[in-house]
């Protein structure tokens, strides 16, 4: 077998699984993915699917965006960007109208700063949408909106 060009995620994963003080076996029970398969990711001879990186992110408790990024998956800024979105998305000191808010204003500050991805376009859109339908009729600003 030729060896892809996976060869810096196999050697992430192999310390990932030894800092996590997993075997190779007890990560395939954990992940549901083949002892062999597992072997083959970490020594570069096969590239796994986002559903398994997912699997072994999750097994090994460490970010999967992270794994996509080196396994070429997943571009080094948008892994920055679902991030920043998850850690807003995932906050509980805030309400979800809080959330949406700070996204949006998030977002603005992306789109200033020259980074506006076609991908959250359709999401920005919902988000309008949402917020509007929210609108209590006054000229609140985000800055009140998110101390509301």
């Amino acid at each position: 077998m030729a060896s892809l060009n996976v060869g810096n995620l196999g050697e992430y994963l192999r310390e990932q699984r030894r800092s996590a003080q997993l075997s190779l076996r007890q990560l395939a029970d954990a992940t549901g993915v083949s002892n062999p398969y597992l072997s083959q990711i970490e020594r570069g001879l096969r590239k796994p699917s986002a559903e398994v990186l997912q699997q072994v992110a999750k097994a090994l408790r460490i970010s999967a965006e992270t794994l996509y990024v080196r396994a070429g998956i997943l571009d080094e800024k948008e892994r920055d960007e679902l991030e920043t979105r998850a850690v807003i998305l995932a906050d509980p000191s805030i309400n979800e109208r809080q959330k949406q808010v700070l996204l949006q204003i998030y977002e603005s500050f992306r789109k200033e700063n020259g980074f506006e991805t076609p991908s959250h376009a359709d999401a920005d859109a919902d988000t309008d949408t949402d917020a509007d339908a929210s609108d209590d009729g006054s000229d609140a600003g985000p800055e009140q909106a998110l101390t509301s």
